[in-house]
């Protein structure tokens, strides 16, 4: 599958929710995961690693909405936009702007790079 291909199947199934099938069908078993923060999940690697970010995101975050835009490909990388309306576990709903910059090699993602347009709300 090419980089063309993938990233419309994996944009697919985020568009529909499906964002931990989309992560267990394309993710490397190597994948580099890095998000805009500090501590422990900054940078994390391997999918077992990248699932538990999944899990620990989900048991801290009520998900409302989300709206997905893309992909954009160039080469062997493409974007994805996220549009999140969440509300943080004891805290205040509120609207994320994130992109997922991702890199595909054999026809497998093997790196996501998350990037944060600003809090919203």
């Amino acid at each position: 599958m090419n980089t063309q291909d993938l990233a419309k199947n994996f944009t697919d199934m985020c568009a529909k929710g499906e964002f931990d099938a989309a992560g267990r069908k394309f993710w490397s078993d190597d994948i580099v995961s890095r998000e805009p923060m500090t501590g422990d999940m900054a940078m994390l690697k391997g999918r077992k690693a990248v699932e538990g970010k999944g899990e620990w995101w989900y048991a801290n975050h009520t998900v409302h909405n989300v709206k997905v835009e893309g992909p954009y490909v160039h080469g062997d990388q493409f974007v994805v936009r996220f549009k999140l309306d969440v509300t943080p576990k004891g805290g205040q709903r509120m609207n994320l702007d994130e992109v997922g910059l991702y890199t595909v090699k054999n026809g497998k993602i093997v790196e996501e790079s998350f990037f944060m347009g600003g809090r919203q709300s």
